[in-house]
């Protein structure tokens, strides 16, 4: 099974010989590819739909993976019990999504030991909710892949050993430590997007478009700083 370069970079985040569950696992190349390659040794993958579900059967069945790999259909985490699986893979939703899926599993979470997410967008809002909630950002990565660039986020439960500024925390602290050769792109395309959205916001008279404008110049004003700091 050969993996587009952002199915690798997650499963490049998978210790060897846990079991995985994969939430949104659409055809099931993932699953297979962790299976195939003796990664890991059971996949649960999971879907909300029927169709990709059923996509993922017919590429399981014909692998021959049938004992390994255990398709299921449900919402979110709900497709798991407390301690079926030790590391939990999202990809390919908004950032927004993927923390209603945590927070609404979060008692399936209790036995986790990573987390491997791939926000398509809000990944600061993520970072920010796993800061909350106990985990820490062990690692991240940027994939650029058919003209779009992808954030991969590696968490895994316990205490933070510093303090991140909100900023960096958006921008990822992880990337910013490592100093990613993707990064400086990855950030220009944010800015150039926030800045579009300052156009807009600059039509509108209403108080309210005023304090986002206010907020968002404020934000790109420290992003500006941290890069160039960087």
């Amino acid at each position: 099974m050969k993996l587009s370069k952002r199915l690798a970079a997650l499963a490049g985040y998978v210790p060897q010989g846990v079991v995985v569950a994969d939430i949104g696992t659409d055809h099931g190349y993932l699953p297979i590819y962790l299976i195939e390659e003796g990664i890991s040794p059971t996949v649960i993958a999971g879907d909300v739909k029927e169709g990709p579900l059923g996509s993922a059967r017919k590429a399981v069945a014909e692998a021959g993976m049938e004992d390994k790999i255990h398709l299921r259909l449900g919402d979110g985490l709900a497709v798991l019990r407390p301690g079926e699986a030790e590391v939990i893979i999202i990809a390919g939703m908004g950032g927004g999504t993927i923390r209603e899926i945590l927070e609404q599993g979060r008692q399936v979470l209790t036995e986790v030991k990573r987390l491997i997410l791939q926000p398509m967008v809000a990944a600061g809002q993520l970072r920010l909710w796993l800061i909350d909630h106990g985990w820490n950002i062990v690692d991240e990565t940027l994939i650029e892949e058919d003209g779009r660039i992808y954030e991969v986020i590696a968490a895994e439960a316990g205490r933070l050993e510093t303090q991140w500024d909100p900023v960096e925390v958006e921008l990822g602290p992880r990337l910013l430590a490592k100093r990613h050769p993707l990064l400086e792109t990855h950030v220009a395309r944010l800015i150039e997007s926030e800045e579009q959205v300052l156009k807009g916001l600059a039509k509108s008279d209403s108080d309210e478009a005023r304090a986002k404008a206010r907020e968002i110049s404020w934000r790109l004003e420290k992003i500006k700083k941290v890069m160039a700091w960087r």
